[in-house]
């Protein structure tokens, strides 16, 4: 099962501990993980369930290319890791 895991900067916010879930996708693997952590959901996602601006999400060290579907794969042993995207000058 792939595992979800978010930043320590984002637990500060919200309850997120790390969670093993079902799915295939990102985008599977989020909404299983949301339903058992409803809160979460509004850090990660906007009211059209796309990557908000500063969240960027990486499986397996790699950051993810779809952030409007979420629709890159993951494997059963995969590491979705959730993070604050950095920005600025």
């Amino acid at each position: 099962m792939p595992r979800v895991t978010f930043t320590q900067h984002i637990a500060r916010h919200v309850p997120c501990p790390a969670r093993d879930v079902e799915g295939r996708t990102v985008r599977e693997a989020l909404d299983v993980y949301f339903a058992a952590e409803p809160a979460v959901r509004a850090y990660v996602l906007d009211e059209q369930g796309v990557v908000r601006k500063h969240v960027v999400i990486f499986v397996d060290g790699h950051q993810t290319t779809d952030r409007t579907g979420l629709g890159d794969e993951v494997g059963a042993g995969s590491v979705i890791y959730v993070m604050q995207a950095l920005s600025g000058g």
